[in-house]
């Protein structure tokens, strides 16, 4: 644990706020839940709770059967980070963040397919992969997260399967999670 040397006092509601620096820097916005475990030394803590990541059997099963069926990379993601992957290193990808392009993508709620723009959509931070096809996982009216393929190399165009296969595997994980 890295202290940030930053104190904060609890209100008379019991809030306390988190500081904008440490929100910008761990992408915590409003609204986002948080997971509080406590210790038994005394400490209080916040993880970022991820309903796609307490899926992450599901979202691996989900990956490797769209891959079989449609021969590309997939890859599966929370509002943050990586969580599953079929057709590629799973190593390389693991816990990797998401880009901000395809966080502004699920913001907006907007679907992406290769054919249809003309820019590349790099969906993971750091890496020069782009993606064929990604769509926003939405449950309960909420964004949290997003199912990509990724361009295998020879093809930088979407085929019908693979959009309705994304489409198909962005409403189930939805649906899992409510």
């Amino acid at each position: 644990m890295k202290a940030t040397g930053i104190v904060r006092r609890i209100d008379d509601l019991g809030r306390v706020v988190i500081p904008k620096e440490i929100r910008r820097t761990m992408r915590i916005r409003e609204g986002d839940p948080l997971e509080i475990y406590t210790s038994s030394d005394g400490e209080v803590i916040f993880k970022k709770y991820s309903a796609i990541g307490e899926l992450s059997e599901n979202a691996n099963q989900v990956a490797d059967i769209m891959h079989k069926l449609a021969g590309c990379p997939v890859v599966v993601f929370d509002r943050d980070h990586v969580v599953a992957t079929s057709g590629v290193t799973k190593r390389e990808f693991q816990e990797r963040r998401v880009s901000p392009e395809l966080e502004e993508l699920m913001e907006t709620r907007r679907q992406y397919f290769a054919e249809d723009s003309e820019h590349m959509l790099h969906p993971v931070e750091g890496m020069e992969q782009t993606s064929l096809a990604a769509m926003p996982i939405l449950s309960a009216g909420d964004v949290t997260g997003a199912v990509t393929f990724l361009s295998n190399g020879s093809k930088q165009t979407v085929s019908e399967l693979q959009k309705s296969l994304v489409n198909a595997a962005a409403q189930f994980l939805g649906r899992q999670v409510e």
